[in-house]
């Protein structure tokens, strides 16, 4: 898809066809992806509380690794967004280049890394017995695949930045299906294939990174986008433009580490209660990711047209912007939200068959129910900061909520109150409402319309 710029003057009813026009490709792909997630997670629970629990053990570390390039990619977004509005497409695929090329070379650091502290990480997260085999095997595997997962993510955000979100909505919907069919053949052996189990689940994950890699890169090297990279030629940084990428970027990498980070030693928490109660844990947070999707895709139009309208010098534009992709994100947010309270049992009852586990997983979805406008309101105004290039209050909320709220508040009533999974869950709540706070805030103050980027 060729982006245009957006231009001073639009009507509301032009602005929320803009809107729609990015944001609907990434709802449908992080949608699909996300039952997609769903499915793949519905399949390793027939394996046992066991194998739940490994592969929400193994991935926290894993998202943990790869926060740092969450640099890249916001960086790439924001200055790409902004290249875009101010008419510059060649500086824009220059921007991508750069953040490319770094991305490939740390990707490869960090997946060799992983894999070589698999052991010691797993019994760092305090995996029970029967589960720190089975983590152990799916973290290795899906760290062979890490390097071009961290490629395809980079691609994608500069890709978004342009306004082309229909790309990679094609190629993660083409990589999540490899996905799906790989856990289909390799964890249970259908139609001849080797029964692997968990080791199933990973080889399926590492193929779909490396064909979402794969994919990206045809695309933008073929020229069928607004943004194109030739790989022939010899690569020079620019130190310059790498600053840039990353005076904006660096906040949301830290951003990234502190949430993550927290998110561990929350997980760590919740694994000391019991596999059951952290099975029933993983599954929320399965679905959970998937009330995230509309917030999201919003938030990606955020970002695009912040930047766009700031690019543009049209300052006006861009709060607008924000303001109708949040009212727009918050109703879809909220429809999907009132059916996972009304639905929960029967949702949690696709996953297990364990009674004790479908009674906290129902439990924990109206609790998901409930912190929908928060949550709504929290990515989409964060997305539209980001696109201004002002990064660093997404990562003051994130401290406050993340380390403030669910790692402290968390441990107070899940385990010095003994309250158990309830206990962790309402903090997590809290600590939505408290960061959405922080981001309306400091998005009402309008500070961000003179970001530099």
């Amino acid at each position: 898809m060729e982006s245009s710029s957006i231009t001073s003057g639009l009507s509301a009813k032009e602005l929320r066809r803009r809107v729609a026009e990015i944001a609907s490709p990434a709802l449908v792909e992080m949608i699909l992806v996300s039952f997609v997630n769903v499915a793949d997670m519905i399949m390793v629970g027939r394996l046992g509380a066991s194998a739940i629990a490994a592969v929400g053990l193994a991935n926290q570390p894993i998202l943990l690794a790869t926060a740092v390039f969450q640099a890249l990619n916001v960086g790439s977004t924001a200055l790409v967004a902004r290249f875009i509005g101010a008419d510059m497409p060649k500086k824009a695929s220059a921007a991508a280049k750069q953040s490319l090329v770094v991305t490939a070379v740390l990707g490869a650091l960090v997946s060799f890394l992983g894999y070589i502290l698999t052991p010691w990480v797993m019994t760092a997260m305090g995996a029970q017995p029967e589960v720190r085999p089975l983590g152990i095997i799916y973290m290795r595997i899906v760290c062979l695949g890490l390097g071009f997962r961290t490629i395809a993510t980079v691609c994608s955000s500069a890709l978004r930045g342009a306004g082309d979100t229909r790309t990679p909505m094609a190629v993660n919907l083409t990589a999540n299906l490899i996905n799906l069919v790989g856990n289909y053949l390799l964890i249970y052996g259908n139609l001849g294939f080797p029964r692997w189990g968990v080791a199933g689940a990973a080889v399926a994950t590492s193929l779909a990174d490396t064909a979402a890699c794969g994919l990206f890169l045809t695309v933008l090297v073929s020229g069928r986008s607004s943004i194109r990279i030739a790989l022939r030629g010899r690569y020079r940084p620019d130190w310059n433009m790498l600053k840039r990428v990353f005076r904006v970027g660096v906040p949301a990498a830290i951003e990234q580490l502190i949430m993550r980070g927290g998110q561990v030693i929350y997980v760590r928490i919740v694994a000391s209660i019991g596999t059951a109660v952290l099975a029933a844990h993983q599954i929320g947070m399965n679905i959970l990711n998937l009330s995230f999707m509309p917030g999201q895709a919003f938030s990606i139009a955020a970002t695009t047209l912040v930047g766009q309208g700031l690019g543009a010098k049209d300052p006006e534009l861009a709060e607008r912007s924000a303001l109708e992709t949040s009212r727009m994100g918050m109703m879809v947010s909220t429809t999907i939200a009132g059916f996972m309270f009304v639905f929960g049992r029967s949702i949690a009852g696709l996953y297990t068959n364990d009674p004790q586990v479908i009674e906290s997983t129902a439990m924990v979805l109206k609790i998901i129910g409930l912190v929908q406008p928060a949550q709504s309101t929290r990515f989409i105004l964060s997305g539209g900061l980001r696109g201004a290039g002002d990064t660093r209050w997404p990562l003051y909320s994130t401290f406050v909520g993340i380390w403030g709220v669910r790692v402290v508040l968390g441990y107070l009533l899940a385990i010095v109150l003994g309250l158990g999974l309830f206990g962790a869950w309402l903090a997590m709540a809290v600590d939505q409402i408290a960061r959405a706070l922080i981001i309306h805030y400091r998005f009402r103050r309008g500070a961000w319309k003179k970001a530099r980027v």
